[in-house]
């Protein structure tokens, strides 16, 4: 048996100074945070007892837990990857659920164990509670929501053929208000296995395990010996087994919903109760039970947003909204606020991308102006999959109109101008409650190529997003480990973008959250989000939030300070949205940063201007105009008038707000109006 590991190596690559005691947080030679990552193991590893170190790099913490003491080094990968793997990689884009692939270690015997990383593991190491340990514990909105995530996986995880993960309770694991998988079981546990027909895995050294015994190289499952599809049945079967410990107005409704995902005892049923994400009878009720809890708690949201060239760039090709860092002025359609935050990162030139960030954004701007509207007549609720319809057709309408502006301006190929999206609705969708109509709290997350969006609690960073980039395809498509795929050239290099190509060809991934927890969401450019600025940086920053020390627009600028400082190559934006559903909650301090050198949406470039506007002369000719024309001095009699049109305008915009919002009180007051002229005459 190999000396229990008591050591750990440096992460950087130039220094790996392997002599830092466990619980060190910085190397003793360079300074470097140490990074501590916990793998969970998959195979036959169950007897491999606390303490052992496994080919002089991992140690053995907890059963099934290992600790990478070597995490500058690149783990070792087979040559072709184990059939084992492949659904890990097919389901990446639901890496804020599911595991993913680290590595593999060959054991004693010709048996290899398959490392995850993202696991459900804390940072101390340990794993997080199973789901039916703090059931009990959970509110009745955070149950529903938890159901109602093991319900949105169902479909993918089945495609896969994997749905078997959902119907062991033990490995659902709960953080906060997300669940996660600890691992994927096969639903035909024949295919659990790891192919261990090649000698070996890299270079690792098979006898250096002295703990391990031969077995026959299959990975452990909970799964029934079946190869029949796993059916709504089942996961019916496991959720009744926690209904009893919800939370009392839950019961009820919880037990109907149970019945009548048994009742789909065929494949047949079963399909004719399916729709598009993920099933019709069952996800509607779900839903309406979701948003009628979340809609009980209050919710009250703040937003900042701010654009910097950075420190070592001349043009700003970033746009977002809002930009509310010493602004002059309100932001524009102020109405959206502070339910829309956007952040574009343009690409295509310096010319090219600043416009195409710029068109993406004020175009948005009229679209959700317009979807807000329309919900706002909307006698009912807008059913998760309309609205993503709904945003998926505005992002689509987006791209087109740059892609004709492409196309208008003869780019093509690398030439063409586009941008990358990430945005946050918060829909005001309103549900009746028992105290009355309330917001049902659902944000909806779209987004395309690399620019980002994290969700931010004093006690964890999530990343929401996925980039849309060459890695990333790799991984999805099974052809390799994220790792690995990170060493390609091309790596960072863009799969999706708006404007690069026709709307029918774009895939904009929109997710549908729900917000029952205090957070901030950080959307952000790749100009802080590189080199896990944000993951590094996260706990100070939304700590002193949370308590009040930093206002909302101190946050920002204090990312963009993060951001310029560690990164510094690139533009850089950032909105927070800030959620707040408790009662009480501290209140921020009054600003007290000095002005920073932001740079206005608004300002382009010359080059921008022509590329947006078009004849850079019949532009200047139209600005100069317009600039004459604020200039001149009006006359008393002009002024006097347009005070008059003022007055009547925002009198008559009062009237039509007061008989939106309380047609009862303008109505009574208005027949009493009308009462003595009804009197008076014959």
């Amino acid at each position: 048996m190999s000396r229990p590991h008591s050591s750990i190596e440096c992460p950087n690559p130039e220094c790996l100074h392997s002599n830092n005691s466990l619980g060190s947080r910085i190397c003793d030679r360079c300074q470097t945070p140490l990074l501590y990552n916990y793998l969970w193991a998959v195979g036959a590893v169950n007897h491999i007892p606390t303490g052992t170190r496994i080919n002089g790099r991992y140690g053995v913490v907890a059963p099934r837990i290992w600790l990478d003491t070597q995490p500058g080094r690149s783990p070792d990968v087979p040559s072709s990857l184990p059939d084992a793997a492949l659904p890990y990689l097919h389901l990446y884009p639901q890496r804020l659920y599911v595991p993913g692939v680290f590595g593999f270690c060959a054991l004693k015997g010709g048996d290899v164990a398959m490392l995850l990383e993202n696991a459900p593991i804390d940072l101390t190491g340990k794993l997080y509670p199973a789901i039916a340990t703090v059931w009990s514990r959970g509110t009745a909105v955070r149950q529903v929501y938890w159901l109602w995530q093991i319900l949105q996986l169902w479909t993918p995880l089945q495609e896969m053929g994997v749905a078997a993960s959902l119907l062991t309770p033990d490995n659902l694991r709960i953080e906060g208000w997300r669940v996660r998988l600890r691992e994927l079981y096969s639903d035909e546990p024949e295919i659990d296995q790891l192919d261990t027909t090649e000698p070996e895995v890299g270079e690792s050294n098979t006898s250096e395990l002295e703990t391990a015994e031969p077995n026959e190289g299959r990975l452990e499952s909970t799964t029934e010996e079946t190869t029949s599809p796993r059916s709504l049945k089942e996961l019916a079967d496991v959720w009744l087994t926690w209904i009893d410990g919800s939370q009392e107005a839950l019961i009820q409704p919880l037990r109907k919903i149970c019945q009548q995902m048994q009742s789909a005892t065929s494949k047949e049923a079963e399909g004719a109760m399916q729709s598009s994400s993920p099933f019709g009878a069952i996800a509607t009720q779900l839903n309406q039970l979701l948003l009628e809890q979340a809609a009980q708690q209050p919710l009250q949201l703040s937003i900042a947003g701010a654009t910097s060239t950075g420190p070592k760039r001349t043009h700003n090709e970033d746009a977002c909204y809002p930009i509310t860092l010493n602004a002059a002025e309100p932001p524009q359609f102020s109405e959206l606020l502070p339910h829309l935050a956007i952040v574009c990162d343009g690409i295509g030139g310096h010319a090219g991308g600043e416009v195409a960030s710029q068109l993406a954004l004020r175009s948005l701007q009229l679209q959700f102006r317009a979807l807000l509207a329309e919900i706002a007549e909307q006698p009912e609720l807008m059913t998760p999959e309309v609205v993503t319809q709904q945003i998926e057709a505005i992002i689509r309408v987006v791209n087109n109109l740059i892609a004709a502006q492409n196309d208008t301006q003869g780019r093509e190929l690398r030439q063409r101008m586009g941008t990358t999206l990430v945005m946050a609705l918060q829909l005001p969708q309103r549900i009746e409650t028992p105290t009355g109509t309330s917001n049902t709290h659902e944000l909806y997350l779209a987004h395309l190529g690399d620019s980002r969006a994290y969700w931010l609690t004093p006690r964890y960073c999530h990343t929401l997003t996925v980039d849309d980039d060459v890695a990333t395809r790799e991984v999805r498509m099974g052809r390799s480990l994220y790792r690995d795929a990170l060493k390609r050239p091309d790596a960072g290099a863009l799969t999706q973008a708006l404007g690069t190509r026709d709307g029918e060809f774009l895939h904009p991934v929109v997710q549908r959250f729900v917000l029952e927890e205090d957070g901030v969401l950080l959307l952000c450019s790749d100009g802080l989000s590189d080199h896990n600025r944000v993951e590094q940086s996260w706990e100070p920053l939304t700590r002193q939030l949370f308590k009040g020390e930093l206002t909302l627009d101190e946050a920002v600028q204090a990312w963009i300070d993060v951001a310029s400082e560690k990164n510094g190559h690139d533009n850089i934006s950032v909105v927070l949205l800030q959620c707040q559903v408790s009662p009480q909650y501290p209140q921020p301090l009054e600003p007290k940063l000095p002005p920073a050198p932001l740079v206005s949406q608004s300002e382009l470039s010359e080059s921008s201007r022509a590329l947006l506007y078009g004849d850079e002369e019949e532009f200047e000719s139209e600005t100069t105009d317009f600039a004459t024309r604020s200039r001149q001095k009006a006359s008393p009699l002009a002024i006097a008038f347009g005070l008059a049109v003022l007055m009547f305008l925002l009198g008559v915009v009062g009237v039509a707000a007061w008989r939106q919002i309380n047609p009862e009180s303008f109505n009574r007051t208005w027949e009493r109006l009308l009462q003595p002229s009804s009197q008076s005459s014959p």
